[in-house]
């Protein structure tokens, strides 16, 4: 049997508690279970293209026209129009998202799909079109809940696809989050051409996200916007997981939108209140998604809700704002 002399046993002892400090210490400088809940905060709310109809992401590819297998409609609203917008502020929202495209003629239109076939009675894609002949089409076509049997939404929507500029000109004083749906630098250039005449009160208010190029784009020529894209959301992580040990939250992290799913976050310094508290310093909002597979989805019911971190204080990204508001405040 192998016997270890004592003066290694000593040193073995001295090391592991030394270890067993370091270990405490980095638990108490990072552990969200002490921080808790910010008592004086409550959720931000991110209505996703405002109220609109929703649908199981079961089976969902990138392909998919989710258009066509949306749940029995509860409410007679389609995303990314005014009246859809509206009804989300209304409802309590603190921001909304709109999806931003360029058309033909140069103009922000404000519409999900690479297509026009899915939702509306169009062909072809927006860059396709002016914004005039856009106006002209059904947004709400080709909704249906039965596999084509009945579209409860068509003739609804005829006219009601409209531009950023419009959006922000109906609703004054309102935040937007901006997804560029294309990664091209030239969308970026257009949108930060338009975002540049606002007055820095309704300009604080704004989030860009989109593709990396689209979004350089934007935060080259403005860089005071809060921005997210794929590259950034990886350095500030990236960076986060390496120095936030020691409490300091890196500048890659600086004045940021991260969206998460809550299986990322289980992995970061301080998750959830004390990593949502360290984002809030640097001016990055954090916004939580549902979702364990290739796509996002929103809170949208009583029983999504349930999901949420035990007294969660950042961002909620939504679909049924009119539903969750009452829950979560």
């Amino acid at each position: 049997m192998l016997t270890v002399p004592r003066r290694w046993r000593r040193r073995i002892a001295v090391t592991l508690a030394v270890l067993s400090v370091v270990v405490a210490g980095l638990w108490v400088r990072n552990s969200s279970v002490l921080a808790g809940p910010a008592r004086d905060q409550r959720p931000f709310l991110l209505a996703h293209r405002g109220i609109g109809q929703t649908f199981d992401l079961a089976g969902v590819a990138a392909d998919t026209c989710t258009a066509k297998i949306i749940h029995p409609p509860q409410v007679p609203l389609l995303e990314n129009t005014v009246p859809s917008l509206r009804a989300a502020f209304d409802a309590g929202a603190d921001q909304a998202e709109i999806d931003v495209q360029l058309t033909r003629d140069g103009q922000l239109a404000v519409f999900h799909d690479a297509t026009l076939d899915c939702r509306t009675d169009g062909t072809g894609t927006v860059a396709e079109h002016t914004v005039e002949e856009l106006r002209r089409l059904d947004v709400g076509y080709g909704y249906t809940s039965d596999g084509g049997g009945t579209h409860p939404l068509r003739g609804t929507g005829v006219g009601l696809l409209p531009t950023v500029p419009e959006v922000f000109a109906a609703l004054p004083g309102r935040a937007f989050k901006l997804d560029l749906k294309r990664d091209d630098a030239a969308d970026g250039e257009a949108l930060a051409g338009f975002l540049a005449t606002l007055p820095a009160d309704r300009l604080a208010g704004v989030t860009v996200t989109g593709g990396d190029a689209a979004v350089e784009a934007v935060v080259r020529r403005l860089p005071q916007v809060r921005a997210g894209s794929r590259a950034i959301i990886k350095e500030c992580l990236l960076d986060y997981a390496g120095v936030a040990w020691t409490g300091h939250v890196p500048d890659s992290c600086r004045h940021r939108e991260l969206p998460l799913p809550a299986r990322y976050g289980r992995w970061l310094w301080g998750w959830p209140h004390l990593f949502v508290a360290r984002m809030r310093s640097v001016d990055t909002r954090v916004v939580l998604v549902r979702g364990e597979g290739d796509w996002s989805a929103g809170f949208d019911t009583a029983a999504d809700v349930a999901e949420l971190p035990d007294g969660w204080t950042g961002g909620i990204w939504t679909n049924r704002v009119d539903v969750l508001a009452p829950l979560v405040r």
